[in-house]
Parts: C-alpha cells; structure tokens; sequence
C-alpha cells in the first residue's frame, strides 16, 4: 500500500499466518529480510516445531498468549474464561472508495480519493473472526485502520482491549509528541523518550478530554517543523482511549491506538459483530510541519461532513461573558442590537435562557435537561425574540443579523423537570452517590430513550425559533459508570444523537464545546466542523493552546473569541489588536463581552477588525497553515497561512514580552514559491520568496509588552 511519499507493507507468514509488520514509513519498492534476532530466551524462543516465538516478530494484529508478552491489539474473554487467541490469515480483498463504519464518525472518500484494504483473519479455536480495514488516502501519506470483531460462536465474549490501530516499528530511535493539558491550559507539546517499556496516555474520563489529546507522534530526535521523519496517530473517537508506544528488548517499538482497557469489557453476544473506531495515521518526511498539513487537509475534505466545512464563518457576539445569568427577552435584545450596531454578523444567546418554574435556569444549579424558555424571561417563548433580534440591521453590511444559542443536552441538574420524572436516565452505579459536578450529573445515551427525548427536545428548540447556530457544550467527565463498557455504549448513543441532529438540519453551524478543548477530537470534527478551543481566551496562553492544537488539527476548525480585558482567568490587559490577530487565526471569530463597556479605542478598532476578518477567514478556512516559530521557544511566535491559490499569504507575527536587548531574530516565511516576487506591507518593493524564506525579513517591534503585526504578502 502506497501514498504519494509512504508506504506501508505487511505480509502473511506462511508458517503460522500471522500477519508481519514490513515497513511504515518512505516509499520503498521491496520487501527486505527482518532483523537478525537471538532465537534463545524465555521470551524468544523457538516452540516444539521450531517456529520462533511471536515476541521476536513485528506483528501487525498481535492477540494474546502466545508466546508474545508485549501488550495485544486484541484481547478477548471468552465464556469459560479462556483469554487466549488465535487469529490467522484467511484471505482479503480490495475496495474502491471506503464503506461506512455503523454507528462511528470514520473519514470518507470516493474511489478516486482511497482505496480499502480488507484482510480477514480467523480463530479456528475460538470460532471468532477478525476483519481489518485498511483504507489509503495516497495524496495525504495517509492511512485510516479499523476492525470488527464477529463472534461466531453459540456463547458470550467480551472484548478487553482493542486498538484501532497497531503496528510494530524497528529499531529506531524516537520521541514520542503528545498534547497535554487540563482545563484553560489545553494542547501543550509534551516530548519524550521512547524507552524500554511503556510510553504512553490515557483518558479515563469518559470522553477524550483536557488532560490529554487522542493524538500522538513518534519522530526522530532531529525532526523539526521543516526537516525529518515523524509519525501521526489520532483516534477518530471521543470516548475515553489509551495510547502506548512500547519498545521491548530487542529495540522494536509497538504502537497502539485504541479504547481504554478499562472502559471496555464489551459483550459480544452470538451473532453480533463489535466495531472498533477508526484511527488515522500520517507519515511524514518533511517535519512536523508537513505532518500537521496533511492532517489538516485530509480532515477538511474526508472527515468534516457539515455543508459548512469550506465557508467562510459569520463573524459573532457571544452574550456569555457580557452577560452571564443576567439576561432576559429586553436585555438580550439590547446586547443583539449593540452587536449589529458594530458589524457583527451573528449574534449568539448562550447559558441561561431554559427551564420551567420551580426549575428556571438563573444560575448553574438547575434547569439542565427542560429544554422549553424561561416563561419568565421569554413569556411568549423565543420565536417573537429571534424574529426581533433577526430584525436588526448589520451596519456596513446588506444582511441583517443572525440568531444563534447554547445547549448542553447531555447533562441533566436533578433541579429539572427531566431528573424528577427520569432519574433512572442518568449515570450511575448501582447504590454509589450520584456524584454532581459543576451541579450536574451526566444522561445516560447508551438508553434509545434518552437519545430519542434528546432529538426530539433539540428538534423542537429548532422548529420553535431561527436558528442558524448551536453551541453544543458539555461540561463535566462520567464519573460513576455501571459497567466498564457503558463508556463505548454511550459514545455510540451520543453519535446517533449529533448524526441524526445534523442530518436533519444541515443549515444549521454545529459548534462543539466541552468546557473548551475537553472533547477537541476528529470524532466530534465528522459531525460539527468547529469546537470551542478553550475556556481560556487570554490572548498570550491562546497562541499555545491553538499551536498545539494545530498539530493535528485544522485552523478552520477551532473557534476564538476577543474577551474583555483584564481577563476573566489571567487578569492580563492586553490590547485588542493582539486579541484579535490571536482570535483572526481561527475558522470562526468572534466576540465575548458587552460592547457597552468597551473603549472608546476598542470600539473604533472594530470596523478594521471585521475588515480583517473578512480578507483572512476565506485564507484561514481553505489554506496551508505553517506553525513558524511556537511561543514556548522565542519571544517572537509567528504562524503563517498561504491562499489555496499560494498567490496570498498572511503572517502573524508577535513579540510576548517588551525587549531592550537582544535583537529579534528575522521571521523567516515558508511554503513559499521560492522563484516568485512578492509584494508586501512589511517591506518596500519586492523579495523573492528564497530570500523571505531563508533570509527573513527583521520587524521593527517596539520596547512594549504583547504587540502584534499582520504581514501580507502577495505573489506578483
């Protein structure tokens, strides 16, 4: 199998027909002799009929209890308690185009886009049968691995650990990126050592999570943005995942990308079939840089389904942090006008508008699950407030303003109408308190019904008023669970949930949030094409979270907003042409704060920043995103974004911390064409795009903390 600069090759073994890690990683043209190992030790001996033992061998699928001790792709309990497998070659075969995964978010493709491999295996002891899918997306160096499990049997089995993706790596020397975190201070580059043993995370917190990224990469240590081999994993789930890179005592290092062990114990009843989530793999020979770019395109054009994926977003006030709880119909009716007033496109009515009497949503402990209007603050309900706020004229614009609002539909407070008639829809474990966070407690969607009521309420907030947005926000992890398992049961309930949701409104901007970045995953990505990157909208700790956000994931994606200053969680005071650049940098822009309380300099730089926005986001939205110099390695941070036409490319350029000495080191640009001229605002006459690339231009920044410059550059 081979991509436009990879290739991935396994073969059978003709002895035990075992599949065999060849080679993942530039396009070779041959198979080559494996590496010469030591047949004597316990672990890598020879059995009675003289094969070497599974541990000396890179395996591509390997199970359990064989004679390989290193952790297993596939582990299965079977009825009488038996946990060893078999899985040996049947046969396979090639498809054009890539089937659908039942019931999952996976990438997507015509037959001139990928092509699936699927190879099927069987266990002859167990009469279980395995089929893996391969699907190669050539133009991206990608490849999309998942499988089923078909139990076909007359007994029960249980699946105990499955990766996604598995493969055995040689001998080389690796580090291991990940992006760490927790909330407000999500996506930080993490690096470590490969050594002997397990290195690796996981989520055990019932989603993808703050603490850590469904996203790995292995690349060797002179890897940078630009030069080297690296290695992209990423799971397209949003449940609770475990990545393992594991090098054992001949130096190979095994990969594992999958669910977490302890959130499976899975039944597999006779009959029925388990499908494991899909994970993507990159290879890269042109740095972290050209990695994160095919991520990136690969999941615009194959992963994203909205109809909105490659359109530019409308700009918008969110009321959140103008406002909070204090908000009714005439309120937020003077907070819409204001925003229209100023340009805005899209005004957004977050927290706060729901719930019946004695349940009404005034402050966070109650109301979650009455998706109906406060009667006291929307006595007629919210199509007459919408009709209004639609009313309103967009100044510099044709277009009036648009209505946008927030939900939450997977919590519940046991303040709600909904927990008093359905506490049994929640979940818990058994005679355990229901433990609240944030005064909530979690719906259990693996229930039809509960998924059913949650359509259905959310169809109907739809159908009451226009809407033409939808913050949908989760705000606490699953703490008591009734089964390792109900993690997997609920994440397939909570995709048929959002599948049939923006199926049946594809009109509508999906945006996905989870007290920020804690469910910033490719399997949200296939259903809304933008998330909430983070609570934390300080424009310095910004700059970190959406680079490292931006190593898998696509600018387009994230959504950044301009809060008021001293901010909320930093108390830093930062101009608002520095929010802004930050905020510019992503797919959807905004704004969080009451505009009655902004300067009078922050105001009059509205207009030009809304002009930004509009040259920028068609650029931001389709182009190549170029991470040139990260905030935790230079006082000066840079990114660069080039036009899909590469006639037009902007930089971001900024300076954290005022300086007397030493000097700012030049920025040089990239994915330029190096023989081309081109134009700029930074500089007088033309530079040949080698000279901005390799000599760099010197920015006159002043001795003043967080200052910001946006650099054009046009092709001639």
């Amino acid at each position: 199998m081979s991509g436009a600069d990879v290739s991935y090759r396994f073969h059978v073994d003709p002895r035990s027909g075992d599949l065999i890690s060849d080679h993942f990683g530039g396009p070779v043209d041959d198979f080559t002799d494996p590496a010469t190992i030591s047949n004597s030790g316990w672990s890598t001996g020879l059995d009675n009929v003289g094969t070497p033992g599974l541990t000396n061998i890179r395996r591509e699928f390997p199970d359990v209890g064989r004679s390989d001790f290193r952790l297993p792709a596939i582990h299965i309990s079977h009825a009488d308690g038996d946990t060893v497998s078999a899985f040996t070659y049947q046969s396979h075969e090639i498809v054009q185009g890539k089937p659908a995964l039942p019931g999952l978010p996976a990438t997507f493709g015509n037959d001139g886009d990928v092509t699936t491999l699927v190879v099927t295996l069987y266990d002859n002891y167990s009469d279980v049968s395995a089929a893996l899918s391969y699907s190669i997306f050539p133009e991206y160096n990608a490849i999309a691995r998942s499988f089923q499990i078909t139990n076909n049997g007359t007994n029960n089995i249980s699946i105990e650990r499955a990766a996604s993706f598995s493969t055995d790596l040689p001998n080389l020397d690796l580090k291991m990126l990940e992006l760490q975190g927790d909330w407000s201070h999500e996506a930080n580059r993490v690096i470590r050592n490969v050594d002997f043993g397990e290195t690796g995370f996981r989520s055990t917190e019932g989603y993808s999570s703050h603490v850590h990224n469904p996203f790995f990469v292995l690349h060797d240590p002179t890897t940078t943005e630009t030069t080297g081999e690296a290695w992209g994993f990423n799971l397209v789930y949003t449940g609770s995942f475990a990545a393992t890179a594991e090098r054992f005592s001949h130096g190979f290092v095994r990969v594992l990308l999958g669910l977490n062990p302890l959130h499976a114990s899975i039944p597999v009843g006779p009959g029925q079939t388990f499908q494991s989530p899909e994970a993507v793999a990159i290879y890269s020979s042109t740095g972290l840089g050209g990695m994160s770019r095919s991520f990136h395109d690969l999941y615009r054009n194959h992963l994203s389904r909205s109809n909105h994926t490659f359109e530019t977003r409308p700009i918008l006030l969110n009321s959140w942090e103008g406002l909070g709880f204090e908000i009714n119909e005439t309120s937020l009716e003077n907070l819409a006008n204001e925003t229209a007033g100023l340009g805005i496109k899209l005004f957004v009515n977050d927290d706060g508008w729901f719930g019946q009497t004695p349940y009404a949503r005034i402050n966070d402990t109650a109301g979650l699950g009455d998706w109906t209007p406060n009667p006291d603050h929307f006595p007629n309900g919210l199509a007459p407030y919408t009709e209004t706020v639609d009313s309103y004229a967009v100044a510099n614009s044709s277009s009036d303003l648009a209505f946008g609002i927030w939900v939450e539909p997977e919590m519940v407070n046991p303040n709600s109408t909904l927990y008093h008639e359905h506490p049994d829809w929640v979940m818990y474990a058994g005679n355990h308190v229901r433990t609240l966070t944030r005064n909530q407690l979690v719906l259990n969607l693996a229930l039809p019904e509960v998924q059913d009521y949650l359509i259905n309420a959310i169809s109907n907030v739809i159908k009451s008023a226009n809407i033409s947005y939808i913050k949908w926000d989760n705000n606490r992890a699953i703490h008591e669970m009734s089964s390792p398992a109900a993690d997997y049961a609920y994440t397939l309930g909570m995709y048929r949930v959002m599948d049939n949701l923006t199926g049946s409104y594809p009109e509508i901007l999906w945006e996905g949030c989870a007290s920020g970045g804690g469910r910033f995953d490719p399997g949200i990505l296939h259903y809304y094409p933008q998330s909430w990157t983070s609570d934390n909208t300080d424009a310095a700790d910004r700059l970190t979270i959406q680079l490292g956000t931006s190593l898998a994931y696509p600018l387009s994606s994230m959504a950044c907003h301009v809060s008021a200053v001293p901010n909320g969680l930093t108390g830093r005071n930062i101009s608002i042409e520095y929010r802004a650049h930050v905020a510019l940098m992503c797919g959807s822009f905004g704004f969080e704060l009451n505009p009655s309380e902004l300067s009078a300099d922050e105001r009059d730089a509205i207009p030009s920043i809304i002009s930004t926005w509009e040259q920028i986001n068609p650029i931001v939205i389709s182009g190549s995103f170029y991470r040139i110099a990260w905030p935790s390695d230079t006082n000066w941070p840079a990114v660069q974004f080039v036009s899909k036409d590469e006639n037009t490319a902007v930089v971001f350029a900024f300076q954290q911390l005022a300086k007397i000495k030493p000097a700012a080191p030049p920025l040089k640009m990239q994915g330029l064409d190096g023989k081309a001229r081109y134009s700029s605002n930074a500089f007088n006459g033309t530079l040949s795009g080698n000279t901005l690339m390799n000599g760099g231009v010197n920015l006159p920044w002043m001795v003043r903390d967080y200052q910001s410059m946006l650099i054009w550059l046009y092709k001639e």
